[in-house]
């Protein structure tokens, strides 16, 4: 991991995520890229009058100051913090820059919703998740470590997910100790009988040829994949939460519905995503 991107708006929730990502950055030696979108409009940046120019100026003169200010932390003390500002709102910067500069993550703070959402909070933090090709980590408290130990990755099985639960894998894998891949059976057309969900599993691994992977895999009965993901986590102590995105159709279609979205806001635990 080399490269860390960190879109902040200032707020105790970026610090959150400002602080995962220094401790990462130490521990592997990676530089942070924290960014911040100036929320100017295409009217003002590209009127020529000296009245917008100044106020164009201002704006981003107080940026700098509030940007100056954020990042005066002694944690960060020895790290390479690039700051970076863009001058729209405009959530899809986040995987340009991302894909431009090679980022290996991108780490958001987020309250999940409501009544009031910040630049990157709630449905803002959806609309970044679904358009990183990056993997996304999302923390909504004060980190206490890095060192995870349970991590949980939610998975269908599907021959259409091999690749993004591969690179997944690989990645939970150097973040964590102990990786479970789950498989959530639920009581609607797809539900699978024991003899049909160990027949999947097979197919699966086959299909990834990691055979090690079968031993990390495990499923649950439940109403729905939410309830099925934060319960195994609950149960079983694990500290962060997996799941694969479907990018095309909104925050993860990839299970139907709004099941990703759920998961994000609701899920106390850092929650991290793959794009499929």
């Amino acid at each position: 991991m080399k490269k860390i991107i960190i879109p902040v708006d200032f707020s105790e929730y970026s610090e959150y995520a400002l602080q995962t990502g220094a401790m990462l950055a130490k521990k592997y030696n990676a530089e942070l890229l924290v960014m911040h979108m100036l929320e100017l409009s295409e009217s003002l940046i590209s009127a020529s009058s000296s009245e917008n120019n100044e106020e164009t100026a201002f704006m981003l003169m107080v940026t700098k100051k509030n940007f100056e200010e954020f990042l005066d932390k002694d944690y960060l003390e020895g790290l390479t913090v690039t700051p970076i500002i863009k001058h729209h709102k405009v959530l899809k910067e986040v995987d340009k820059v991302a894909s431009e500069v090679k980022a290996d993550l991108v780490i958001m703070g987020s309250r999940g919703h409501n009544d009031f959402d910040g630049v990157f909070t709630g449905s803002n933090t959806e609309k970044v998740v679904r358009y990183s090709k990056t993997p996304v980590l999302v923390v909504k408290t004060k980190p206490k470590t890095v060192d995870f130990n349970h991590v949980v990755l939610a998975s269908d099985f599907s021959e259409g997910s091999v690749s993004a639960v591969k690179h997944a894998y690989e990645l939970l894998k150097k973040l964590a100790n102990n990786v479970k891949l789950l498989h959530v059976n639920m009581p609607n057309l797809e539900f699978l009988s024991t003899d049909e969900i160990e027949e999947k599993i097979e197919e699966f691994v086959e299909l990834t040829k990691q055979p090690d992977l079968k031993d990390h895999i495990v499923y649950v009965a439940d109403h729905n994949v939410e309830d099925g993901l934060i319960n195994y986590a609950r149960k079983h102590n694990a500290d962060m939460i997996s799941i694969i995105t479907e990018g095309r159709t909104g925050l993860s279609h990839f299970f139907g519905g709004s099941i990703s979205e759920d998961v994000v806001n609701h899920s106390k635990l850092p929650v991290i995503t793959f794009r499929k």
